[in-house]
């Protein structure tokens, strides 16, 4: 019984369980709920809760520790010079014999008995049937595939046995607590708030998971590139060097990436940031209900846009628009038509990855808005202030903290866009002030350092974890700047 059939049962045993411990729970009161310490829906709850928790619990265990316990059966029984190869080889030469085991699964009993162990023949009659190999099996491949199956279905078999039988024993322990005076609202109440403490806790978790393991890989590359060359260096050349030269693992400077990431980022805030958020005002404040009702869903649709889609248009409008317009201008000034703004460069990037956080801004911002509250509105109106008055000296400041907020989430997302980087600032480090020539991000030496056929514990690759640690400082610092600026200001308007 596969796992979704596994899950099926469970979710009717847990039904057939509620309606029967609340029946019971009934029949036990004589139909009178008041005798009851809980209502009768707790005590069925009670029932069906104790019949599928530990079977789900018992599942999710076993899924996760039968596959390691039989593929390292399986690897075990390798012949010793296979055992003897690298971890790699011998990781090629398993998935090799997982897809045999995925193609055995199609063939019938009597074609198996067919091919025996010929590998050529095998290959021959999965081919056949669709299931394409990536080369010749070795006969150890073969019979190891038949082992992987049928452990695989031995353990799918017992499980689905010791699963159903825990939940029926939970259901049938749980069946017999049931009593006039037994806090099953208690119970109940109990599993829920474990399973709320449980969800709050994933983001708490994998956010430590996350920084764990960059902090470990970071700390290989440290290990092998001092971190003040790392942090200091102003130049960006992750090669090998050549022969003859001092630094043998090439040079790892993170400040023009950090340049090219804080510099794209503060072209785009200043174009999102003036038109999202007087647009949310407008929205918020002097639009009618039907202007809005037409123009705020208009403008969220750029959220929904993709990512490459924007570099596409930065690449293949934008920049040379804005090239050719330089061009003109270059051309009326000085009669060489000579352009002086780059196809791509800092300002083509940051315009258009400007016009992709203006929703995020609008949005954000009118939702903020429009909860400041009206009393507030009202008060400073009857003063005689105007409405622009109210607007800028009333209604903004209290919506400040929230603004805040939404603008540390449009920096945050500005920093970490990768795509419409790639295709609208081009791939060079280099440090320079002029937006109208090309530089790069932290984000696009990640995506470029972990691909390609280095390997993973090489510095070139390594890298990419450092410069990722350093992301996640430098958005903490702005969640905590952020943090004192939204606290500093509630204050005054609570």
């Amino acid at each position: 019984m596969n796992t979704s059939l596994i899950l099926l049962v469970l979710a009717i045993i847990a039904v057939v369980c509620y309606v029967a411990g609340t029946r019971r729970a009934l029949a036990i009161a004589d139909g009178v709920s008041s005798r009851l310490h809980s209502r009768p829906g707790y005590y069925g709850s009670f029932v069906a809760v104790c019949a599928a928790l530990p079977a789900l619990v018992v599942l999710a265990v076993w899924l996760i520790v039968s596959p390691i316990y039989i593929n390292s059966t399986v690897r075990e029984g390798f012949p010793e010079e296979v055992k003897a190869q690298s971890e790699a080889q011998q990781g090629l030469s398993f998935g090799m014999v997982s897809s045999l085991a995925r193609g055995m699964d199609v063939l019938t009993l009597e074609e198996i008995d067919r091919v025996g162990a010929n590998p050529v023949e095998l290959r021959a009659m999965l081919g056949t049937k669709g299931v394409a190999l990536a080369g010749d099996p070795e006969p150890y491949m073969v019979a190891s595939a038949g082992d992987l199956n049928a452990m695989s279905k031995i353990s799918s078999r017992v499980m689905t046995a010791v699963v159903l039988l825990v939940a029926l024993g939970g259901a049938a322990f749980s069946y017999t607590r049931i009593a006039p005076r037994f806090r099953a609202r208690n119970r109940v109440e109990n599993v829920i708030l474990s399973a709320l403490i449980f969800a709050s806790s994933i983001a708490i978790v994998t956010t430590i998971g996350i920084v764990m393991s960059m902090l470990t890989e970071a700390g290989h590359f440290f290990g092998r590139i001092p971190a003040w060359e790392f942090f200091f260096g102003t130049v960006w050349d992750p090669r090998f060097a050549a022969a003859g030269a001092t630094a043998s693992e090439g040079q790892f400077g993170l400040i023009p990436l950090l340049a090219g990431t804080l510099y794209i980022g503060l072209v785009a805030m200043l174009v999102a940031v003036p038109v999202g958020l007087f647009s949310a005002i407008y929205m918020s404040e002097y639009a009618s209900p039907k202007v809005r009702a037409v123009a705020k869903p208009l403008l969220e649709v750029l959220a929904g846009i993709p990512t490459i889609v924007y570099g596409f248009f930065a690449l293949t409008s934008v920049g040379p628009f804005l090239r050719d317009l330089s061009s003109q201008l270059n051309g009326l000034a000085t009669g060489d038509y000579t352009n002086f703004i780059q196809a791509q460069s800092v300002l083509t990037a940051g315009f258009v990855m400007g016009i992709m956080l203006i929703p995020y801004v609008s949005s954000l911002s009118d939702d903020i808005i429009t909860a400041v509250p009206r009393a507030l509105r009202d008060g400073s109106l009857g003063l005689g202030a105007t409405k622009s008055e109210t607007i800028k000296k009333v209604v903004m400041p209290a919506a400040l903290p929230g603004v805040v907020g939404a603008l540390l989430m449009t920096a945050s997302r500005a920093i970490g866009e990768t795509m419409i980087v790639v295709l609208a600032a081009g791939v060079a480090a280099r440090m320079q002030l002029n937006p109208f020539e090309p530089m790069t991000t932290v984000t696009v030496k990640i995506v470029s350092q972990l691909t390609g056929d280095l390997e993973f514990t090489s510095p070139q690759t390594l890298v990419a974890f450092a410069l990722g640690i350093t992301l996640f400082a430098i958005t903490l610092c702005l969640n905590i700047y952020a943090l004192f600026i939204v606290r500093k200001y509630r204050e005054q308007y609570e």
